[in-house]
């Protein structure tokens, strides 16, 4: 199982949470009209932005390796409610000269990015509660 250690702690805005990984900080918070700060993004933007990100990277590694025309990619997400839980909609734009093969094959590609795989499969989430 892969390991990824990330702390949160409470901040100074109602519900601003300081993140932390090996190298990088960032902030997460409500929106104002919520009652957050709006000192960042909210839980669920950062889902869909590691969705999108991955998404971004997955597909320019793969153009990159095969040296096709990829001269950028634009990742639009949103989400809502559907029947059977949460839908998530996905709008990528490959820019740059491909052909139509190169372009389905991209976006089958990006179905493969390691996020896509953690949320479109089934999730388990074991938590503990630990002594502070």
């Amino acid at each position: 199982m892969a390991s990824l250690r990330v702390k949160a702690v409470n901040a100074e805005a109602p519900f601003q949470v300081r993140l932390s990984d090996a190298g990088h900080a960032w902030l997460a918070d409500e929106p104002v009209e919520s009652g957050g700060g709006g000192t960042g993004p909210g839980p669920s933007t950062l889902l869909l932005s590691a969705l999108g990100a991955c998404t971004a990277m997955t597909v320019r590694m793969y153009a990159g390796r095969k040296g096709w025309p990829l001269e950028g990619v634009e990742v639009d997400l949103g989400y809502g409610e559907a029947a059977a839980g949460t839908a998530i909609e996905r709008r990528i734009t490959l820019q740059g000269p491909l052909d139509g093969e190169q372009r389905v094959r991209l976006l089958d590609i990006a179905n493969r990015c390691p996020v896509h795989k953690i949320l479109s499969g089934p999730i388990s989430i074991a938590t503990t509660l630990e002594e502070a």
